[in-house]
């Protein structure tokens, strides 16, 4: 049987292939939609190839999600880790279509977008059922939404011995309850609010995932009308994390990503705007003052950048590798107290709470539109020489024009407040907390030296260790990141903290409801 080893401490380094818990082709992420390429937000490694040498599997005391999805993470690299919106919504389906593909073997649960009755007990609580389902939903949940993984999570279930084109939709069947869980989730996803079909607002030449809202900006890569407003950024093509160069001498200018995001349903609310979040004075330019102090917190910080805090600052941007490992971790710390519908019951919980967060996030993103810390520095000091990081491997510098200035991270494709990062740290530690009953995260992370994507082969000069023994500590160092890496402002990310543990309080309560039956008949 394929067993997930760990080492004594659960460290998610990059050379250890521990589970990852992510979205099918990521890792241990908020969804564990996908446990796979355990920890590296410095290097990508090649997905592991499936053959069935390599894969031995028992059914009958196996579990899928730890076992197969995490040692495989099959095409873990069809979704870039920074497509926040894109990559967390199929984590999210991924998960939902395991919850409603167990659920009929459970005694009380109830599925999210199917109702497939209630198993027989004779025919129930058996593992290997279980395993057949969840599998077979997984695969449905990518032919619908993610065909780009269908070859090697196809190359998997061949593997275990299970047959990918059994289109069976026998509810007696386990491979009928997972086809239509499964399809069941994608059918709902197709008019979700996020155009996943392309075809909102236009009938010819779809384009999946397209904004159908008529966002605009009010300021261009080029002129900044508004200083409090966002301000799209002209960038070199496929820059990652924050240095790297991209196609030489190709430059492309920042669009908002899914601004269409804050119109999706969600399952615990009705309309994001019930969520107050309080108008962010501190980038409001007119407010001469706190608008310079605001980018004088960013300079401050720029200037003081050590390896840990730029391996912290890459760790938690890498969207599959900071929610990711943690949501693992946790698991790991507990799981004596998970059996295969644990696992998925916590994973549900987990992505429901940064689905329903990512709306509103999403909501006030739009409302606000509120101005990155590079376009503040840029107004405040114009050309200027101020003292901060002066880009990969120069280190801290006194006498950067402010107009030269860079984050140490990429900026992400969407206005700053409130942080998504910080806010979707905290809805994920204040599910699980509720879910286990503690704090406890004992999540460990290694990043070997030179192992940055930012100043690869220079950052860190020698192995840096990481530790949050709770989601406290957890949380708190996803805020400070976000400042350290330059992309969101102090207060910004203090209020995002408390902005987001809300909403996985409102996660652990609808997934208990699901899990416990307590739901209208339909």
């Amino acid at each position: 049987m394929t067993t997930l080893r760990r080492s004594p401490d659960s460290d998610f380094s990059p050379r250890r292939r521990t589970l990852l818990l992510g979205g099918l082709g990521g890792a241990s992420t908020a969804a564990l939609a996908t446990l796979g390429h355990s920890g590296t937000a410095f290097a990508g490694e090649p997905t592991r190839p499936v053959t069935k040498s390599a894969v031995d599997f028992d059914f009958d005391t196996g579990n899928f999600i730890r076992d197969l999805i995490s040692q495989f993470h099959p095409a873990w690299d069809v979704i870039a880790p920074m497509d926040v919106t894109v990559l967390h919504r199929f984590i999210h389906l991924s998960t939902t279509a395991w919850f409603d593909a167990v659920a009929p073997y459970h005694p009380t649960a109830v599925g999210v977008h199917s109702r497939l009755g209630r198993r027989p007990s004779g025919e129930a609580a058996t593992n290997r059922n279980k395993n057949i389902a969840g599998l077979y939903a997984s695969y449905r949940v990518i032919q619908g939404v993610e065909p780009g993984r269908e070859p090697s999570f196809r190359e998997l279930l061949i593997a275990v011995g299970l047959d990918p084109d059994d289109g069976s939709a026998d509810r007696s069947s386990p491979v009928g309850i997972g086809n239509l869980a499964g399809k069941a989730v994608v059918a709902a996803a197709e008019r979700d609010g996020m155009n996943q079909l392309g075809d909102e607002g236009r009938r010819y030449n779809g384009k999946p995932f397209e904004d159908y809202t008529g966002y605009k900006p009010v300021n261009t890569a080029y002129k900044l009308a508004n200083p409090s407003r966002w301000q799209p950024k002209l960038g070199p093509h496929n820059r990652r994390l924050g240095g790297g160069a991209g196609d030489q001498g190709i430059f492309v200018v920042q669009h908002f990503v899914t601004p269409q995001m804050r119109l999706t349903k969600a399952h615990t609310f009705r309309d994001p705007s019930q969520f107050r979040l309080d108008p962010p004075r501190h980038t409001d330019h007119t407010r001469v003052r706190d608008y310079k102090y605001s980018a004088d917190e960013i300079l401050e910080a720029s200037a003081a950048l050590t390896d840990k805090q730029k391996v912290t600052s890459e760790f938690f941007d890498n969207k599959i590798l900071g929610l990711g490992t943690s949501v693992a971790a946790a698991a790991l710390a507990h799981e004596d107290r998970l059996d295969l519908d644990g696992w998925v019951h916590l994973l549900f919980t987990n992505t429901v709470s940064l689905f329903d967060t990512l709306i509103a996030i999403w909501h006030h993103k739009t409302m606000y539109d509120t101005v990155r810390p590079f376009s503040a520095v840029r107004h405040v000091y114009g050309s200027a020489a101020v003292t901060a990081w002066g880009g990969p491997g120069k280190g801290t510098v006194n006498d950067i024009p402010a107009e030269e200035w860079s984050s140490y991270l990429n900026v992400g494709d969407h206005p700053e407040y409130p942080s998504g990062s910080t806010t979707l740290c905290s809805a994920q530690a204040q599910a699980v907390r509720r879910f286990f009953g503690d704090d406890v995260l004992n999540l460990n992370y290694t990043a070997p030296a030179g192992s940055s994507l930012v100043e690869p082969e220079l950052t860190p000069a020698r192995e840096v260790k990481l530790h949050y023994a709770t989601w406290t500590d957890f949380v708190q160092e996803c805020a400070i990141s976000r400042v350290w890496g330059g992309v969101h402002f102090k207060k910004t990310v203090e209020r995002s903290v408390d902005f987001g543990a809300q909403f996985g309080d409102l996660a652990y309560e609808f997934v208990q409801r699901q899990v416990k039956g307590d739901v209208d008949s339909r």
